[in-house]
């Protein structure tokens, strides 16, 4: 799993997957991509207590897709892709679906890693695993924010 066919993308609001993103990269080798919305989450966007918040809007419905602002060059020379993202009322926010669909991923080994708060993984494969037909999908192995040093957990 190790070199240049590797890529580890993430998306992270807060820092922490960014941080578990680039411990595991430097593990595999890979290349380390990160997911850039479009338009760029404010705080008040993140206020998950705000039913109103760009983000819950998002997450309560599963068929939205934010839009990226940046692209994988070559995404065909890549077998394996490590997909992280901070988990958002239980699944993965769906801006990861954006990315998952922007591309053939036919035939490749795709690996979600999350991170969260309180909430554990909830419902994360459920929604990812729609976008990933015709890969070889694990299921997401999640770590608890105040924990991302078990990083040998995601390679398996």
């Amino acid at each position: 799993m190790m070199g240049k066919n590797v890529l580890v993308a993430y998306f992270s609001c807060s820092g922490y997957t960014k941080k578990l993103a680039e411990k595991l990269n430097k593990k595999v080798c890979g290349d380390l991509f990160e997911i850039v919305p479009e338009v760029p989450y404010s705080k008040e966007d993140l206020d998950w207590n705000d039913d109103n918040s760009r983000s819950s809007i998002e997450m309560k419905d599963i068929s939205s897709r934010p839009a990226i602002k940046n692209k994988v060059n070559n995404m065909d020379q890549y077998d394996t892709i490590f997909i992280g993202y901070p988990i958002w009322w239980g699944k993965a926010p769906t801006i990861i679906n954006t990315f998952l669909e922007s591309y053939d991923l036919k035939d490749k080994v795709i690996i979600p890693f999350a991170t969260y708060h309180s909430s554990g993984v909830g419902e994360s494969d459920k929604y990812l695993k729609p976008s990933c037909e015709g890969t070889k999908y694990r299921k997401v192995v999640a770590f608890e924010m105040d924990d991302l040093d078990h990083i040998d957990q995601i390679i398996g």
